[in-house]
């Protein structure tokens, strides 16, 4: 009985070895990059035919194996990336693991619409025509915002983990998503519309977050007043929305009857004309104390401004500017 209990014991041991060796088994080096999404609940062996098709397992029937090896594991769904594992123990150890794919998209602040098109595009994760034409439907933002154009300005800027298929309308929903949290976090009542539009103004005009407050109560003055905004990056998305901004500002670009001129129309566009961040919604929401009508850019190529309360004041700057210029 020993030798018949020794034997079945080698045979065992032999059996494992066997399956182990079958599960380090390869498929030569991968030359390329081999993605593979595996769908909630699928079966293990569902697992190992998604595989083998990717070209990753010499049979399904590794997976089997792998599982009778493992029978406590987990293989976890997700979309994952395979580039040096080649071993189906490797490939599963992956899984098991969860170390799904994600690619990484930073948006800064004051991105708009198109600007954010042309990084998806770049970052060749979306053609940039095919995000703008998702982002021109408000509708994932009209129950907070109902006069919404567009998903200007509800796209939130900062970066984000996306897996590597993703399309325009859910990279939408993932924005206007973060918005909403961000903008709960902010604790106002207010309505989103005129502070988003106001704010996104305010986001474009300076990149010096110490201003911002001091931009949104110049221009909170200048709405009081019936003042025209003159901003100068409405007349740029009023071009890009035509689609024929040039990258400089023309005189027939100050002349456009576009209600997003801000040169030719008094009060807020119609909507945002960027998407602005958290600093740039705060100001918005809580404009600094100030006299100032008008501001300039500093000069010097400071990045700064210098406000003004007077046009004379006003003039005295832009002069100084001009001078600064010429330098």
């Amino acid at each position: 009985m020993r030798k018949l209990a020794l034997g079945v014991g080698v045979l065992v041991l032999l059996g494992i070895a066997l399956l182990v060796a079958v599960m380090q088994q390869t498929t030569g080096p991968l030359d390329h990059d081999v993605f593979v999404e595996i769908p909630r609940g699928a079966s293990t062996m569902r697992i190992g035919e998604l595989l083998e098709n990717a070209g990753l397992l010499r049979s399904r029937l590794q997976a089997g194996i792998w599982k009778l090896l493992h029978p406590g594991a987990k293989l976890q769904a997700g979309e994952y990336l395979f580039r040096k594992e080649t071993s189906a123990n490797a490939i599963f150890g992956k899984i098991a693991r969860g170390e799904i794919y994600y690619f990484e998209l930073t948006i800064p602040e004051g991105s708009s619409i198109f600007d954010i098109g042309r990084i998806v595009e770049d970052q060749k994760l979306l053609p940039a025509e095919e995000f703008v034409q998702a982002a021109r439907d408000p509708a994932l933002i009209r129950d907070l915002d109902p006069a919404a154009p567009s998903l200007e300005g509800y796209l939130y800027p900062s970066t984000y983990r996306l897996p590597h298929k993703v399309t325009a309308q859910m990279l939408c929903l993932r924005l206007t998503r973060q918005f909403r949290e961000v903008w709960k976090s902010l604790g106002t009542d207010r309505a989103p519309h005129e502070v988003v539009t106001l704010a996104s103004l305010v986001e474009k005009e300076s990149a010096q977050a110490d201003e911002r407050p001091l931009i949104a109560g110049l221009f909170t003055n200048r709405l009081k007043r019936g003042m025209k905004l003159e901003c100068d990056p409405t007349v740029i998305y009023a071009a890009q929305l035509d689609g024929r901004y040039r990258g400089t500002i023309y005189k027939s670009d100050l002349a456009n009857d576009s209600r997003y001129n801000t040169y030719r129309h008094s009060g807020l566009p119609p909507g945002p004309i960027a998407n602005p961040g958290r600093q740039s919604l705060l100001a918005t929401l809580q404009p600094a104390p100030t006299e100032a009508i008008f501001f300039v850019a500093e000069a010097g190529a400071t990045g700064r401004h210098v406000f003004s309360g007077t046009l004379a004041e006003h003039n005295r700057a832009v002069e100084a500017y001009r001078r600064g210029q010429k330098r």
